[in-house]
């Protein structure tokens, strides 16, 4: 699909490479990710749930209908050293037997023993059930529902209390808190056709703690794996943050993406393609390089 007229004339358009839906954590379907990308004038946007593929083809069917360039995607936790790291896939073959094998892992072990998850939150005085969990299991009855279930009780705590005080405690206490490694990970997308992008790697998921020299011994050990590229913008790096990733993206001649992590109303003052009171604007010249790195030109 062609950039709208105007892109030869060198005005740029805004893509968003790092979007939530409702599969996951984020409060919009994946159709209306796509109807809020058109109307907010994206010429390309992605959907990168965690660890699923689920709304990828709503999304898709929606983009085709709508004219909005589309990629498919997922947001996938790995195990590096002492940290997770979340890494944005994008384009890979859903249909790829490899990928199949890696998604069939990752979907147990975020799916397993949510009862017991359930029963520990319940034992530190929640009047939650799995009952409710299930009427608010949009897709799949994981932590995501959880989380949902939590919410929608409308406690007085933040979004982020949830996860530190109940639910990543309860996740710990059932057994189903680690991740597949990188190593193991990385190499499954490449095999698929797809291209990786090391997400917010300033968080606490990511490399937060590490000096700049380990970050950059780990980004290209994570390369040797098959990491191809990093996230060059991001709502709220630092100037420190946004020098060092476009540093190491222009060093080791890594894939530079970029995107909002939109969530809708589950993080409030992100807002789709813009970011952060309107702070990101990525360009149309990344999802072209990423089509080119696809094989898709």
């Amino acid at each position: 699909m062609k950039p709208r007229e105007g892109f030869e004339k060198g005005l740029i358009f805004m893509i968003d490479l790092h979007v939530h839906s409702t599969v996951s954590d984020g409060t919009y379907t994946p159709r209306d990710i796509v109807d809020l990308a058109k109307e907010k004038g994206l010429e390309a946007v992605t959907l990168t749930d965690h660890e699923s593929i689920a709304g990828n083809g709503e999304a898709a069917d929606e983009a085709k209908k709508l004219g909005v360039n589309f990629i498919n995607g997922m947001e996938m936790t790995v195990a590096y050293e002492d940290h997770k790291l979340h890494i944005v896939c994008l384009g890979f073959d859903e249909a790829n037997p490899d990928f199949k094998q890696l998604y069939a892992k990752i979907r147990h072990n975020k799916e397993k023993n949510m009862d017991q998850v359930v029963e520990y939150i319940q034992s530190k005085g929640l009047d939650i059930t799995m009952e409710k969990v299930k009427k608010h299991a949009a897709v799949h009855l994981d932590r995501y529902a959880i989380m949902r279930t939590l919410v929608a009780m409308n406690l007085p705590c933040k979004i982020q209390t949830l996860w530190d005080e109940y639910l990543n405690p309860g996740l710990k206490e059932a057994g189903v808190y680690g991740d597949i490694s990188a190593e193991e990970a990385l190499p499954v997308i490449r095999k698929a056709g797809g291209v990786t992008s090391l997400a917010h790697y300033h968080k606490d998921i990511g490399m937060k703690g590490w000096s700049w020299e380990k970050k950059e011994k780990a980004l290209k050990e994570l390369m040797s794996f098959g990491l191809d590229g990093m996230e060059r913008y991001y709502p709220n790096y630092s100037p420190e943050d946004a020098e060092f990733a476009a540093r190491m993206i222009e060093k080791y001649n890594m894939l530079a993406t970029g995107g909002t992590d939109f969530h809708g109303a589950n993080r409030r003052g992100i807002e789709l393609g813009t970011g952060h009171a309107g702070n990101m604007n990525v360009p149309f010249e990344f999802y072209e390089k990423i089509l080119a790195r696809l094989g898709h030109n």
